[in-house]
């Protein structure tokens, strides 16, 4: 710590010795004055290299205490940070949207696309995920014994999925922070709202107010940032270390190149042939959010950000990004789809139970429907994974393998399912002729938008 004082003071005195000679003609502080973005991202690194530095130098007790005293309380603090505005945020964000929309036909046209984006694109992340596991076999010659307890998930019937949608208690939903079920009700009040019309407009503009609010907040908590992602990064390497990672690289390697594939091909590649856009112009505007995602693990704390970037960067109209991102957070995980492939067969070759075609189908099939009830927080993919596994008759006590990866495979699946809905909002945005595409085009910047 006198260490870290230190330096921090000595780089003061640097900068303001520097600064205060006409070196940099004036302009020092513009120069040095880093971004939000960069100092995440080197945030992100620090606390990489701090979690594996620690893991090989300290003892086990010591990084217990120090996640007991600092990483976990100063991460907490940012998660739930973030966590506190992500449901009034996607309640009015939503409400405003829908009512933005107005013609009730366009809403219908708009929700059929985006749902049918997302589910199309899921089924195919459980293909790629189930070649890639085919083809390179990460379960072959894994021998890791495992005492995880893990809770099997009975698979849910069907019409239950839809049946549950409806919220019978708003407000019962809005304090459980069930998603689906506020997406339904927030898409019932933004329509009332547009039917009634011009008698309720003063409604509408209080929750524009309400929602600019919420999104004022979020960039104030954005300045904390760093210290959130240093903290969540640091903590998960530094008590899991290297011997996990390298004892199942494999499946996390297999799973880093399904999202990896399905990220350039699939989204880029939908990009590029369906809505005639550059997917290198989408992923130099879009990669701090991606960052922001791999570090907390969480679709739903980069809602605010995704929102963002879609209306200020990609030049979305805010009436479709404020209705798809918040329901592409919800039903979007084709990340955790493409794990939920890989692990199944992972898991299979680990036991030696063959998988047949059929089997394989029904994975695709489990996964794609899985995917829609699956909660954009972390480690949610997991749980529903028991649903998958069972399904297929393969032993549940495997997942605890899973398990001991969990949060870095957690990290690259969140990255795709947030890229997913910025991509697939894009798309439907310039079918309905709702993208600017000029600011689309404009010249891109490596800041965080809206802090």
């Amino acid at each position: 710590m006198q260490l870290l004082t230190f330096a921090h003071f000595f780089g003061k005195i640097i900068i303001h010795n520097v600064c205060k000679s006409n070196l940099y003609g004036g302009k020092c502080m513009k120069t040095l004055k880093m971004s939000l973005t960069k100092k995440i991202l080197i945030a992100l690194v620090l606390g990489i290299l701090y979690g594996v530095i620690s893991n090989l130098l300290f003892s086990k007790g010591f990084n217990i205490s120090v996640n007991k005293w600092v990483l976990t309380p100063v991460g907490s603090i940012f998660f739930n940070l973030i966590k506190m505005i992500v449901v009034p945020l996607v309640l009015f964000s939503l409400i405003c949207g829908s009512a933005s929309i107005g013609d009730t036909k366009k809403l219908g046209r708009v929700s059929g696309k985006i749902i049918s984006f997302y589910l199309t694109t899921t089924a195919f992340a459980v293909v790629i995920g189930l070649f890639f596991a085919n083809i390179l076999k990460p379960g072959i010659g894994v021998l890791i014994p495992t005492d995880a307890v893990v809770k099997a998930t009975n698979p849910p019937f069907i019409m239950d999925i839809f049946v549950n949608m409806v919220p019978s208690n708003p407000f019962d939903a809005l304090v459980q922070g069930n998603m689906l079920q506020i997406i339904v009700f927030a898409i019932f009040v933004g329509v009332t709202i547009s039917v009634i019309g011009e008698p309720v407009k003063p409604l509408l503009n209080i929750c524009n107010q309400v929602n600019d609010v919420f999104l004022k907040i979020i960039g104030s908590v954005m300045k904390i940032a760093p210290y959130g992602v240093f903290a969540l990064i640091a903590k998960v390497i530094s008590i899991q270390g290297l011997d996990i990672l390298l004892s199942l690289f494999k499946l996390v390697g297999v799973v880093y190149i399904g999202l990896i594939v399905h990220c350039i091909f699939t989204y880029f590649g939908a990009l590029k042939f369906i809505a005639h856009l550059s997917p290198i112009k989408f992923f130099k505007k879009f990669w701090p959010i991606m960052v922001f995602a791999f570090s907390t693990s969480s679709s739903n704390a980069t809602i605010p950000l995704n929102l963002e970037a879609c209306e200020n960067k990609l030049g979305v109209k805010k009436s479709i990004a404020s209705f798809t991102i918040p329901l592409g957070a919800t039903i979007n995980m084709d990340g955790t789809a493409i794990m939920q492939g890989v692990a199944a067969i992972f898991i299979a070759e680990v036991f030696g139970i063959h998988l047949s075609i059929s089997s394989q189908l029904m994975i695709i099939l489990s996964a794609t429907l899985a995917s829609i009830g699956t909660a954009g927080v972390p480690g949610a993919g997991t749980v529903m994974l028991t649903m998958v596994v069972t399904q297929v008759g393969l032993p549940i006590e495997g997942i605890g393998l899973v398990l001991a990866v969990d949060r870095l495979l957690d990290m690259g699946r969140t990255v795709l399912n947030i890229t997913g809905d910025a991509v697939g909002t894009c798309i439907v945005a310039n079918s309905e002729k709702e993208l600017d595409i000029n600011v689309f085009n404009s010249i891109e910047t490596d800041e965080i938008v809206g802090i």
